[in-house]
């Protein structure tokens, strides 16, 4: 049992508690606090009507429900846990910063977060990955790849379950691998033992005040290690290169075009950590050159806690994480790909370079005010058939048009109302041996929840045509 846990929610027993964000990942949060007699103020701008079932059933359990447009207004509490997806600057929270947040003493109120309060409660090993693009795969890469060599691990952060309500029955000998988005890490004052950065693009900028925040903001991931800890970067990205000068422990990097003096690089299509062999790459089961960086990063990360045979093992045998460059279906000679997950450039170009010819390419979606001129050219280079929905469509089809190796036609732009609509339209202008891929390079907010709604739409569409 994790007595750090109970000592820090006894803490909390005499406090008035407020959670902002009353989704998914806040439920069992709220359950947990509720079940330790804590009071619990659930905030969410949802309006009371369209509450589902489950938050009804929080309010009845005793948390006291602030809903609708004004859900912040009034709110005093003495624990403030914000949703990661709210930035920590607005307004709202400035307030209630400045004033309203004071309950039994004159303190200001503390802010935290799920993830920030589970950091503080942990009582093993962390392993944690950000970047802009592939942590999720090089998250559940990491985790497999010990679960192989016998570790009991737990996986969670941006991917999978909360962990602080599992945190009760960690054991210091377990692993906790965590997947870190920006908006998790922007208020973050701890920072994991193992600390893996993929990459770093422009992302998020609808979010973040500019880029420096935003990459401030994935520094987090290291900045608070002591000299024992570790950091693992990308050397091919300029951005992630630079990180080393700020890092208080030991430095690691991955290459895919240079042999690093400490690290994982790849060399003659065989990948080796330190001169020493761990695995062809050709072994790898997923496509694309970004998961030969995805297999290293995680390489870097399990140095110590597994051999090249787990490694070389789940290579072998991992077909991949749904939503990235998921295989859906085969029909009349044509395959078709679930690329949701890619919500930036980057990840689309990434996407576009794992397939040997030219594709259908289904994007567009929310405007993250993320610029598509480096999304252009490799339009230009891989695709044949655009097909362009959602809000960005106009954006992406400028870039295109604009790209240097754009010809008049080349590739042919189609414009669609619905996924639905572009789905049927890829049937329609598609022949025996192509490929056709969802592969946004934008956020689904502007026609779904998420990604992942987003995703499964497109698979039941391909499978129904």
């Amino acid at each position: 049992m994790n007595h750090l846990v109970d000592q820090y929610f006894d803490s909390l027993t005499d406090k008035r508690v407020a959670v902002l964000g009353i989704g998914v990942s806040n439920r069992p949060l709220i359950r947990m606090l509720l079940a330790r007699g804590i009071c619990v103020l659930a905030c969410d701008k949802t309006p009371r009507e369209k509450l589902d079932a489950e938050v009804l059933e929080l309010e009845q359990a005793g948390a006291v429900l602030h809903v609708g447009e004004h859900y912040l207004d009034d709110v005093q509490a003495d624990i403030v846990f914000r949703t990661p997806g709210m930035h920590p600057d607005i307004p709202a929270l400035r307030q209630l910063r400045e004033s309203g947040a004071e309950i039994t003493s004159e303190m200001e109120a503390q802010f935290t977060s799920e993830m920030e309060a589970f950091f503080e409660v942990c009582p093993c090993h962390i392993i944690a990955v950000t970047g802009s693009d592939g942590k999720t795969t090089t998250t559940t890469l990491i985790a497999k790849i010990l679960e192989h060599a016998g570790h009991r691990v737990w996986l969670g952060g941006n991917i999978g379950a909360p962990l602080l309500p599992q945190a009760a029955d960690m054991t210091p000998t377990d692993i906790a691998v965590v997947e870190l988005s920006s908006f998790q890490l922007m208020t973050m004052e701890r920072s994991a033992d193992i600390a893996v950065v993929t990459n770093v693009a422009p992302n998020h900028l609808d979010v973040h005040k500019d880029m420096a925040e935003y990459v401030q903001a994935k520094k987090n991931v290291f900045a608070h290690q002591s000299e024992a800890g570790k950091v693992i970067l990308n050397y091919d990205n300029a951005i992630t290169r630079g990180f080393a000068a700020d890092a208080n422990g030991t430095v690691e990097y991955f290459s895919r075009q240079t042999k690093p003096e400490n690290g994982v690089y790849l060399e003659d299509g065989v990948i080796y950590r330190n001169g020493k062999r761990i695995m062809a790459a050709a072994d790898i089961r997923i496509p694309g050159v970004h998961n030969i960086e995805n297999y290293m990063a995680a390489a870097c990360a399990v140095e110590g806690l597994a051999t090249e045979e787990d490694i070389d093992e789940i290579a072998r045998t991992f077909a991949g994480v749904e939503h990235r460059i998921e295989f859906v279906r085969e029909l009349d000679g044509v395959k078709y790909y679930n690329d949701s997950i890619a919500s930036s450039p980057s990840r689309t170009i990434a996407g576009l370079h794992s397939f040997h010819q030219k594709l259908v390419l289904i994007a567009g979606g929310y405007d993250k005010k993320i610029p598509f001129d480096v999304l252009g050219p490799e339009i230009c280079a891989h695709v044949r058939l655009l097909i362009l929905c959602g809000a960005t469509a106009e954006k992406i089809e400028a870039a295109v048009k604009s790209a240097p190796n754009y010809l008049n036609g080349q590739p042919e732009i189609l414009h669609a109302q619905t996924l639905e609509e572009a789905v049927r339209l890829a049937k329609q202008y598609t022949v025996p041996g192509d490929i056709v891929t969802l592969s946004p390079a934008c956020a689904a907010f502007d026609q779904f929840k998420n990604f992942m709604v987003r995703g499964e739409t497109y698979k039941t569409l391909v499978q129904g045509l």
